[in-house]
């Protein structure tokens, strides 16, 4: 099926459920993501910064773009002036970061947590301890133009269903708890980011209001030389 095909399949069946669909555009060259915005998809997520920047100077200004991995402190001025959102915020250094650079764009920018929930060594991410520590903190309470929107989560690679239903329900769980003790008045406080090609529909049964969609769309990932 056509790019353009699958992003149609995919609105029909989030429809009903109100889940937003990040398309995955990591190593896509230009001219696919093209054909996606042509369908009328205009929400795209990048792994590295480099990429993205080039991808947003040669694309359509009205692109939403999500960073979606792992995001070093020294490239976050690169993507200040135009990112939407980034999904992966794992440490309080980080987001002080991120405010510095908005600020200095006169922007607010929304972040995710991203929540280690993998059984695996390889994942990014906050545990729950460090997160509720930096969320007491009294330099988290400081910073003004950070807005945080949710959490983010990456489940063990495996074709283990229960364990991957395990690890998101655990997610929603999290979130439940935060927006209760921490973010009780803020509405903004309401994604969760989970689920990709291979697990998005147990994602989105455990409360996910982001899919991160590949290869379902763009079909197998492109090479770069």
């Amino acid at each position: 099926m056509s790019i353009s095909a699958n992003i149609n399949d995919f609105k029909k069946q989030l429809g009903a459920v109100k889940v937003k669909l990040i398309a995955v555009s990591k190593t896509q060259p230009i001219e696919k993501i093209q054909e996606a915005y042509d369908a009328g998809h205009k929400i795209f997520g990048e792994n590295q910064v480099q990429e993205m920047v080039e991808k947003h100077e040669a694309l359509p200004k009205d692109i939403e773009w999500h960073l979606i991995g792992h995001l070093q402190t020294n490239k976050v001025k690169y993507i200040a002036p135009f990112v939407s959102v980034i999904h992966s915020v794992d440490s309080l250094k980080l987001l002080q970061e991120i405010n510095k650079q908005a600020l200095k764009n006169n922007r607010i920018i929304d972040c995710l947590f991203q929540v280690y929930i993998a059984d695996e060594d390889t994942k990014f991410g906050l545990g729950y301890d460090e997160l509720i520590e930096l969320l007491r903190s009294e330099e988290f309470a400081e910073l003004k133009n950070v807005r945080i929107t949710g959490v983010m989560g990456i489940a063990t690679n495996t074709n283990n269903q229960k364990q991957i239903k395990e690890e998101f329900y655990e997610l929603a769980t999290l979130f439940n708890g935060l927006k209760t003790a921490f973010f009780r008045k803020q509405p903004e406080f309401k994604e969760i980011s989970m689920g990709m090609s291979s697990d998005y529909l147990v994602a989105i049964e455990q409360g996910s209001t982001m899919i991160r969609v590949g290869s379902a769309i763009f079909g197998v990932r492109s090479r770069k030389p």
